[in-house]
């Protein structure tokens, strides 16, 4: 007997367990049995938002709004409370969103970037797996030449995924590897080029300069490239994460995140906080540890699977 396909809300509503459990239950603390929406239950609402890493400018806002709502009596009761929450949540996501870019003709190039240990690679692997699911062919690059171990572990996805790889000896210029890869990727008529980095610490002046003559060599062989600059973050490190993403906004032109580990915290509501402070549309979460445990970020349905 075939197991049926869950939905992207049902697998989300699983990956957001546990922020879903943390909000939820202390939303659901502050304003049961409340008769009125009064200072105690904006305290405990501000208290449940922060904790689950919403963040402070953004809860604040929340608040701010509910506040003035509450006292023109256009609030009644914590039904309407929670709907309130979760409309403004929502408009925080769209305000971010952005289309997705695509070149005119192959490929388009994606180029992922972020600190060693968030999941760059594997997000990268899970990514491949995703495009060719969909139909598209997919070339891998690896640009990370710093450490032979991430070649190596490019190649493993590659394999796995059953995607050609262009890649040079560990210590090679990443933009040589990247002009050869644009160029075969051109010549094929492949859909997709993706690209590694070195995983950088925002503070590494000299590794944040490469990225940017990676970018240059990818324009120059391919117009508009690289039409996405994906940063990857996981959920885990929080606010931590938000400083680092503004580092390399500085010197990156970041189009987009991927969210690796959803799924290990409660503290999920810090899409809300990169979404409404970096003004920076989330294009996937990872929510597990399989190859097609990487989805596609939508708003309502991000919202749906904590609120329902």
């Amino acid at each position: 007997m075939l197991t049926p396909k869950l939905s992207l809300l049902d697998r989300l509503k699983a990956g957001v367990q546990k922020t879903r459990a943390g909000l939820m239950e202390k939303l659901e603390e502050a304003i049961s049995g409340r008769k009125e929406i009064d200072s105690d239950v904006l305290d405990e609402l501000e208290y449940a938002l922060i904790t689950a890493d919403i963040g402070a400018a953004t809860t604040a806002e929340i608040l701010e709004r509910i506040r003035q709502r509450v006292e023109r009596h256009l609030v009644g009761d914590s039904a309407e409370l929670k709907f309130l929450i979760r409309q403004y949540l929502l408009e925080i996501l769209h305000a971010a969103e952005r289309p997705v870019v695509r070149a005119a003709a192959p490929p388009t190039v994606i180029m992922i970037v972020g600190v060693n240990g968030t999941g760059k690679t594997t997000s990268i692997g899970k990514l491949t797996h995703r495009l060719k699911s969909e139909g598209s062919s997919v070339l891998l690059c690896a640009a990370d030449t710093f450490r032979a171990a991430a070649i190596e572990q490019l190649e493993i996805w590659a394999k796995r995924t059953g995607v050609d790889m262009i890649r040079q000896q560990a210590g090679s210029d990443p933009s040589a590897v990247l002009f050869d890869a644009l160029l075969a990727g051109k010549a094929r008529k492949t859909d997709y080029v993706i690209v590694d980095t070195a995983g950088r610490l925002h503070t590494k002046t000299n590794l944040m300069a490469e990225l940017e003559k990676m970018r240059r060599t990818a324009e120059r062989v391919v117009p508009g490239a690289p039409h996405e600059c994906l940063l990857v973050l996981e959920a885990t490190t929080g606010q931590n994460g938000l400083e680092q993403a503004r580092k390399f906004m500085e010197s990156s032109a970041i189009t987009g995140i991927v969210l690796t580990k959803l799924d290990g915290t409660a503290k999920g509501g810090v899409v809300v906080a990169i979404s409404r402070e970096l003004n920076l549309p989330i294009r996937y979460v990872g929510v597990g540890e399989q190859i097609d445990d990487l989805l596609p970020f939508e708003p309502e349905t991000f919202v749906a699977s904590i609120f329902d």
